[in-house]
């Protein structure tokens, strides 16, 4: 138990699938990191519209997506959007992280058991961490295709990658909290962030969603405090 705790606690700082692919994007693929939508945070998305285009599912990363980092409850600003999300989609959301369910620092699934009593979303347990490896637990979860399907996360070059690698719309959000990552994730995170900002300006764009052509349609702005 104690080795798959500090197997987690270095692999959330050092993601080496992260950096293989992260060649393979710099060198080949630059539009795998290219999100189909960019907001602050979930609380900009219109699940009602993401549902009527013909999406059937949500599948949110945890860690400064759903959550502050290495925190199991829910970031207090969108929870009224988290609950929204759920009242679209019904039971197809689910979270999808490189610590709670991944098999190589979750083997037992306690930490995505625990996580899904303080969030009420169910842990997809799997083996391969973002952003490599298939959508088939995925798929299998949901009983779709991945092209129904839609990824929200806070990592270009892990969530994104993995998203549209894998045929999803997928939906960028800014950090929740920068205070608890490790001095190493908010640089790389400063990297990649410059990157998608330079391949943007250039005209860089993800590869088309037949179900949403303007990813646009499905932004909503927030009434005034």
């Amino acid at each position: 138990m104690w080795w798959a705790d500090i197997k987690a606690a270095i692999g959330q700082r050092i993601n080496v699938e992260g950096l293989m692919f992260s060649v393979s994007v710099i060198t080949k693929n630059r539009n795998w990191v290219m999100p189909h939508l960019s907001v602050k945070d979930i609380r900009y998305i219109d699940w009602a519209a993401l549902k009527s285009k013909g999406y059937e599912g949500v599948v949110f990363d945890k860690d400064n997506t759903l959550t502050v980092p290495y925190s199991l409850s829910l970031w207090g600003p969108i929870s009224e959007s988290v609950e929204s999300c759920k009242a679209v989609f019904g039971s197809n959301v689910a979270v999808f992280s490189n610590s709670a369910g991944l098999e190589e620092y979750d083997p037992d699934g306690r930490k995505a058991r625990a996580l899904e009593f303080v969030i009420g979303i169910r842990v997809i347990r799997h083996k391969v961490k973002k952003p490599a490896g298939s959508a088939e637990e995925i798929e299998k979860h949901f009983g779709c295709d991945s092209s129904k399907l839609i990824m929200v996360g806070d990592r270009p070059f892990t969530d994104i990658v993995y998203g549209n690698r894998n045929g999803f719309l997928t939906i960028l959000t800014a950090p929740l909290s920068l205070a608890g990552e490790p001095f190493i994730v908010r640089q790389v995170r400063k990297i990649e962030l410059a990157l998608v900002n330079s391949w943007s300006k250039k005209g860089l764009k993800p590869a088309n969603q037949r179900l949403l052509p303007d990813a646009l349609d499905c932004v909503k702005e927030l009434p005034p405090m």
